[in-house]
């Protein structure tokens, strides 16, 4: 790849910079950036990572192989207007924005381009994130292979269908959120039960990374590791007993649902804003 354009400037695109550069996929002079209107966050950008930045879109989008959309989707329409003249047939275009959909932003582009959905999550700043991603009939093969690679650099990939990408955005999109609600909880019941703060969350997370571990490395279901913790008359079971009474595993599949109903209806109204906006391009 010769060069790759992020427009947006915020967390996620800094990760995936990040993440690249520390693969040694990309050196940093073949990846240019460019937002709203924060030129600060872009200098900090270009002097931590030796990035090219820049608010000359002709400049910006010359001789570029692929563009990431990474502002912010409110944005989306308003940004979309102003680099529509610069993006050609064929290009790469990858999208992070959460609930816009392929064919908004096929729309408001108003040609054929290659374009990807993808939803990774807030972990990819530490190069652990869940990245599931859908992409249209123009993507090529080695296309896909580069989105893969890119994307491997912040975590691990799984390519989906687009209509599952509202369900990733529920599960794992905003998955890093209800993990730490329960640590929340966990804590609390530590100071509780008399463990010191600093203690119990040492405790608690390298019990996180050893469950997360095992779920990783056995071929058992989550069902049966549990049941093998789980003693008759013992601690775990008068716990686990205690969830069961308050409906924990079925608040979270509810909450799962709710996060999923929710992306597709900021998707619609997305849609909805970026089909008039292009009417107007």
């Amino acid at each position: 790849m010769k060069k790759l354009v992020f427009v947006g400037a915020g967390s996620m695109a800094e990760a995936m910079i990040s993440g690249i550069e520390a693969s040694g996929l990309l050196p940093g002079e073949r990846i240019w950036i460019t937002n709203k209107q924060d030129n600060g966050r872009l200098r900090k950008l270009e002097q931590k990572y030796g990035i090219k930045a820049t608010y000359d879109h002709a400049q910006l989008f010359f001789d570029a192989d692929a563009v990431v959309l990474a502002m912010k989707p409110k944005d989306a329409a308003a940004a979309l207007g102003e680099i529509q003249p610069y993006l050609e047939e064929g290009m790469l275009v990858i999208s992070v924005l959460a609930g816009v959909s392929i064919a908004a932003i096929e729309a408001a582009a108003g040609k054929s381009l290659a374009v990807v959905r993808a939803m990774p999550n807030t972990s990819a700043a530490i190069g652990k994130s869940a990245t599931a991603f859908a992409v249209n009939g123009h993507v090529s093969l080695l296309q896909k292979m580069l989105v893969k690679e890119l994307f491997n650099t912040i975590g691990s990939t799984a390519i989906v269908e687009e209509y599952q990408l509202d369900a990733v955005t529920g599960l794992s999109g905003s998955g890093p959120a209800y993990i730490y609600y329960l640590v929340e909880a966990m804590e609390k019941s530590a100071t509780e039960i008399g463990l010191e703060k600093h203690t119990a969350k040492q405790l608690i997370i390298q019990t996180i990374l050893g469950a997360a571990e095992m779920l990783a490395k056995s071929e058992k279901e989550p069902g049966q590791l549990r049941f093998e913790v789980t003693s008759p008359g013992g601690t775990t079971e008068a716990g686990i007993s205690i969830l069961e009474q308050h409906g924990v595993q079925d608040a979270f599949i509810s909450c799962i649902k709710e996060a999923t109903a929710q992306s597709r209806k900021l998707g619609r109204l997305l849609g909805s804003e970026l089909a008039g906006a292009s009417r107007r391009f």
